[in-house]
């Protein structure tokens, strides 16, 4: 690309989002988002520095799309939130809220009210309306349910390293910390299951899991190995 050709290519960017900014977009540093030319905006939403908005973007009404994001191909509803976070050929519907640097990758819908988080993965999944996972979680191949909500180190064990497989979440499922669903694998409506399990069955509606080790304290154990000297 010669000179010309990138002074001209930055004068129609520009131009593209004072297009954006009479229509009733607003902007942080309108010299630094880069919107391509098929991307729509509604009005009243607020465009922050550094961000890029691909081929095939729909952006809603009253959005506030935040530094260094960049979405690609994906629909987003009406007073959304993303922050710091990539987006690529997916859905985002009204009300929602995604990151601190979340990464939602093709194939991907979530609903209405919804939370993505900080450092939540979500690939090929499907998430309900008032469904929550607020931070590092993994969403590998999953349909999660309505108000559905899922604790920090949520994994998706959705690869055996052959095949793939796809897991279902019910409504109102609260899946504790630190859990790993190995798919393919259905928890059932109003399920719980406890912090730290490795669920490996079907749980079923109402029902609590636990499939943890047992806690067991071996007193004197650092001691007797040498590790530990008493003051």
């Amino acid at each position: 690309m010669t000179f010309e050709e990138y002074k001209k290519q930055e004068e129609q960017r520009i131009t593209r989002a004072i297009e954006f900014l009479n229509y009733g977009v607003e902007f942080a540093d309108i010299n630094s988002v880069y919107i391509d030319d098929d991307v729509k905006i509604g009005k009243g939403t607020f465009i922050g520095p550094c961000v890029t908005l691909e081929k095939g973007s729909i952006i809603g009404e009253n959005c506030r799309i935040l530094q260094n994001t960049r979405i690609k191909d994906s629909n987003l509803g009406d007073n959304v939130e993303v922050q710091s976070s990539v987006i690529l050929e997916s859905k985002i519907g009204d009300n929602t809220s995604v990151g601190p640097f979340a990464y939602i990758r093709p194939g991907s819908s979530v609903g209405r009210n919804c939370k993505v988080g900080d450092f939540v993965e979500v690939k090929n999944s499907n998430l309900g309306d008032g469904s929550k996972s607020a931070h590092l979680t993994y969403i590998g191949d999953a349909d999660i349910g309505e108000n559905a909500n899922l604790g920090c180190g949520v994994v998706f064990v959705n690869y055996d390293g052959t095949n793939k497989y796809r897991s279902e979440i019910g409504d109102g499922v609260f899946i504790g910390c630190n859990a790993n669903i190995i798919s393919p694998i259905k928890i059932e409506d109003g399920a719980y299951v406890a912090a730290g399990s490795t669920v490996t069955r079907n749980v079923p509606e109402d029902s609590l899991c636990v499939a943890r080790a047992k806690q067991k304290n071996i007193e004197g154990w650092a001691t007797m190995r040498g590790l530990y000297n008493k003051k």
